[in-house]
């Protein structure tokens, strides 16, 4: 049986929404992490089960200010290991070694620079920052540090926060009050490597070592029983049927639904390329009339996810009685689909929209799921996959959502609008694939919009859809930027879907960032 590696740092989770972030960033470091809500560690936790050799507290939508704010264990201050707070983890661990929080009159919200203040006698966690005596970074917090805890120095400050990184040296306690996690912050990513360096840890472990690890899970939780794995032709699922395969061996059939909201030539291209490459049973089952049928006048997003949901629950059920009566579903959850749905691990982050795979499941499933991808982002599923030897065909697609052209099609679904908009996004991606541009961007597609506008056609007038293209550069699925394609290329566009496509006679181009949109739509 393979042993949980020796070096392992401890991420508390106190409700931020990203959270996951920061097990990101440790993981490219090469160290094995895990997250775990506040409310769930205790002494046994830390002093026995888990034994972390740093610990990273997260930031959090609570006040620390407040009484009765969420706290950190005890035990954690008695395993007498390095400990980083970040934003409220940051305020909370200064609060409960003494020190004050308050609630701030000015609140700092997105880029800010922090200055530093003073000297420092140890600058192993400060190495390669502040080469200037400045570090731009992202902030989003009301509270502040107001009183030190003893022991603890200030050592920078922004306009809004007095002591955004506090230090006790001696204990190897750290706080910074804005998160190194996301990319907004430049050198976050060198700040938690130097605590990462600091702390002692190695750098050895690797995706090979987490693949082994979720190889053992599978095989723990499943034993000799038999799995049906939701295929839908993305890289997720892909890469969760094809560990379900490594781990149980002639126990896993793979099932591909046609629901009647794939895009162009998406189920001839999904199996032919499963069929070439892979030697895992799959059964095509085709549920378009149901699907369909169950959406109609929905209009909702919630309640469109929540049908399909339900839709899938079915087929998958019906599927698990002839193949010998399956217990197992395998599904590509991946983590921003965790986070936007629900909290992380039980958290309190706040829902953002459910997804049909996560919320959108009903109660009575009566299959426990199997979800080996669940803590990983995108780019990291990419990187399994080819740790398990998956072709590019399957590993560099561009995302495509479980419920379909259901969340693209706004407003109301018809069997109509739906071919309209096939046609639109398959001359989008068609031009991406002309300009070789496919490579740079992380997911694109068409959505219609569930308004008509007035055009004119052949001196003639026209009274048609109007719909939306959206392209996105992202790393992780949880910030992402519009693409800034040229406008040659977006006239070009907009003249092909227009020409090729009745029903279609406006086009535009969504500049959104997310935040604050997503990136889908619905």
């Amino acid at each position: 049986m393979l042993k949980e590696p020796n070096e392992k740092l401890l991420i508390i989770d106190f409700g931020s929404q990203v959270t996951q972030l920061i097990a990101r960033r440790v993981r490219e470091a090469n160290v094995y992490c895990e997250i775990h809500p506040y409310n769930a560690v205790d002494e046994d936790f830390v002093m026995n089960r888990f034994k972390p050799q740093a610990i990273i507290l997260s930031g959090g939508p609570e006040s620390a200010a407040d009484p009765d704010c969420p706290k950190i264990p005890e035990a954690v201050f008695e395993l007498k290991v390095p400990l980083l707070g970040i934003c409220y983890g940051q305020q909370v661990m200064i609060f409960q070694l003494g020190g004050r929080v308050e609630k701030g009159v000015k609140r700092e919200f997105g880029k800010a620079t922090v200055q530093l203040r003073r000297p420092f006698s140890d600058d192993s966690f400060f190495s390669g920052l502040f080469a200037r005596g400045e570090e731009q970074v992202w902030m989003s917090h009301g509270d502040h540090v107001a009183c030190l805890a003893p022991g603890f120095k200030a050592v920078a400050s922004s306009p809004n926060a007095p002591m955004a990184v506090v230090v006790d040296f001696s204990r190897q306690y750290y706080g910074v009050q804005f998160h190194p996690e996301v990319h907004h912050t430049p050198n976050g990513a060198r700040l938690l490597r130097n605590f990462i360096n600091l702390a002692g840890f190695s750098g050895s472990w690797t995706m090979q070592a987490y693949k082994d690890k979720a190889i053992q899970k599978i095989r723990s939780q499943v034993g000799n029983g038999r799995v049906v794995c939701g295929l839908s032709g993305g890289v997720d699922s892909a890469v969760t049927a094809v560990l379900a395969h490594f781990a149980l061996p002639g126990q896993v059939t793979c099932v591909f639904v046609d629901q009647g909201l794939l895009r162009q030539n998406e189920r001839d291209e999904v199996i032919g390329i499963f069929r070439d490459h892979f030697n895992i049973p799959l059964v095509t089952c085709d549920a378009s009339d149901e699907f369909l049928s169950g959406l109609a006048g929905i209009t909702a997003p919630e309640d469109k996810r929540m049908v399909i949901g339900q839709l899938f629950a079915d087929v998958f059920r019906k599927q698990a009685k002839l193949i010998g009566g399956a217990k197992f579903l395998a599904q590509g959850t991946i983590y921003p689909d965790v986070i936007e749905s629900a909290s992380v691990f039980g958290g309190p982050s706040e829902s953002i929209k459910a997804h049909h795979n996560v919320g959108g499941l009903p109660p009575d499933l009566d299959m426990e799921l199997v979800e080996p991808l669940r803590d990983l982002f995108k780019d990291e599923v990419r990187q399994l996959g080819r740790e398990l030897g998956l072709p590019s065909s399957f590993v560099d697609r561009h995302p495509f959502p479980g419920p379909g052209l259901a969340i693209r099609c706004l407003g109301e679904i018809t069997s109509k609008k739906l071919d309209i908009l096939r046609k639109v996004d398959a001359i989008f991606i068609d031009q991406i694939r002309e300009y070789n541009l496919y490579s740079e961007i992380w997911q694109a597609f068409a959505t219609l919009l569930p308004v008509r506008t007035v055009g004119v056609m052949g001196d003639g007038r026209t009274y048609e859809y109007a719909c939306a293209l959206r392209a996105v550069t992202s790393v992780d699925g949880m910030t992402a930027d519009f693409y800034r394609f040229d406008f040659e290329f977006l006239s070009e566009t907009s003249t092909r879907i227009v020409n090729e496509v009745r029903g279609i006679n406006r086009v535009a181009y969504d500049i959104t960032s997310k935040p604050p949109g997503t990136i889908e739509w619905e």
